[in-house]
Formats: C-alpha cells, structure tokens, sequence
C-alpha cells in the first residue's frame, strides 16, 4: 500500500526513487517553472521531472537551490534529446544540462526517444556516465519491448526504468509486464492522459464514492499497478490536489473497471513512427 507523497520504490540498482513527482514538460522557463517547482517542494513532493527539450533546467535549478532543500532528499531526473544521441554528443549535452540545473550529480538520466538507429549508442554514454558517478541510475524513455531487447543485448547496464505515455485509455499491459518481469521500474508521462481523463464517467463515479476527483482516482489506479507517476500543472490548488491520494485505496474491482477503459490511444507519438 502506497502510504505517502515521500515513499519510493527500490531501482534494480539500489537506488530509492520516490513514485510520485513533478513533470514540468511545457512549463515555462524562468518564474513559471521555479514557482511551480517550489510549491511542489512546499506540498512535499520531492521528485522532479525534466528534460533538454523542456529549456527549462535553468529554472529547476534555481528553484532546488532557493528551496533549501538538501540536494540528498530530491530526486532530480532529465534527458537526453533526440539531436543529442550519439556517443560523444551525449556526454556534450549532459554537462550542458548539469551546468543548467547547477547540479554536481544527477539522480537519474533518461533516453528520451529511441529514434531509429542512435539509441544503443547513446546508452553507452549514459553507463560511463553512471559508471563515473556522475549519474546515480540510468533509464529510457518511450521505449516498446524490441527497443528494450535489442539495447539489453547490446550493452553492461540494463535500464533501471521506462518512462512510458501511460494512462487508462493507454494501459500498455504487456509493456508494464514485460519491465516488471525484467525489474524494470515503470513511470507514467502524461498520466492523466492530458486532461482527457478528467470528465471520463467511470472515473467520476468512481471519485465521488471516495470524495475524490477522476485526476485523484487516475493517480491512485496507477499507484495500485506499481506504477510511478510525475503529473504537471502549474496550478498551486491543483499540485496539491494530485498529491491527495494516499488516504484512499481502490477497491481490486474498480481497479479492474478502470483496466476496461483501455482503447490504445495515444495523446503523443508512436516511438516506432517516431523516427530521427
């Protein structure tokens, strides 16, 4: 049972990782971003979730330093984008995205997309970085299960994680099976499927049994899956609402009415047809 907004759940490589945090994809750089980050530190997450392609690392930073937060309690995770991959252009944009953030290590560095034919290739700049201690974990982002074998075949460090679009109308079961059974950790992007979830009538219903709303309800049926979730907004009422889901537990059958509500739709690309 999920218990708290600090809980985390082990990585296969012994790292802690708390299974609720901040995405800030689409958060602006600047004060936007770094109110939004301190009044989620405020409420109490302590994960934060950002990317190269978000230009938004400066302002993360700057929130963690201004936080006063010891760096040891957060969890700070961002990735390598797409014009980036390669083996030397890799190690290049992560000392880019470290100066940004202001960091001196990072908890955990991402793939963001496979792409075509460059990801095996960045993945072994993201193990020396993890071997050099510069990077605590190592994961993917995107990936569908061939990426995961054929990058698992090919290389030392299996990924600690797949950061997946992941929500009920895109449950990806065979995905989250596949992971788990290599212990994998899974985490969802867009979990609440970009706001499409939030006037779904099954998911309402179920919310008012428990005084909570279909964003509250979404968050706790991935929690119950073992699932890792990073919801955005940017609205301080909103960031504490999503992080109220730990008084409540869903009962084994509305997890399964929540399961039936898969269509396979996508809010983003295929990372098959995503290709680069």
């Amino acid at each position: 049972m999920k218990k708290s907004l600090q809980g985390t759940t082990t990585l296969h490589n012994g790292v802690k990782m708390p299974y609720f945090g901040l995405g800030v994809y689409k958060v602006e750089d600047g004060n936007e971003v770094i109110q939004t980050v301190k009044t989620a530190l405020e409420v109490g997450y302590r994960a934060i979730d950002t990317a190269a392609l978000y230009n938004n690392e400066e302002g993360v930073g700057q929130a963690i330093k201004e936080s006063g937060i010891p760096r040891e309690d957060l969890f700070i995770t961002t990735k390598v984008w797409n014009t980036d991959q390669g083996y030397d252009n890799t190690l290049k944009a992560f000392d880019t995205s470290m100066k940004k953030l202001g960091l001196d290590y990072l908890d955990l560095y991402l793939i963001h997309w496979p792409g075509k034919d460059k990801y095996v290739e960045t993945w072994h700049a993201l193990e020396k970085l993890y071997k050099d201690g510069r990077v605590r974990a190592i994961g993917v982002s995107n990936f569908h299960i061939h990426h995961l074998q054929k990058l698992m075949e090919q290389s030392d460090e299996k990924p600690v994680i797949n950061q997946v679009e992941l929500h009920p109308y895109l449950s990806q079961k065979e995905l989250i099976t596949f992971c788990q059974n290599e212990g994998i950790a899974v985490e969802a992007w867009s979990p609440l499927g970009r706001g499409r979830l939030l006037n779904d009538p099954t998911l309402v219903e179920i919310g008012k049994k428990y005084g909570k709303t279909a964003a509250q309800v979404t968050l706790r049926w991935h929690l119950q899956n073992e699932v890792i979730v990073i919801p955005k907004s940017v609205t301080p009422s909103r960031i504490k609402e999503n992080a109220e889901i730990f008084d409540f537990e869903l009962t084994e059958e509305e997890m399964k009415k929540i399961d039936s509500l898969n269509k396979n739709e996508r809010t983003g690309k295929d990372p098959d047809e995503f290709l680069f």
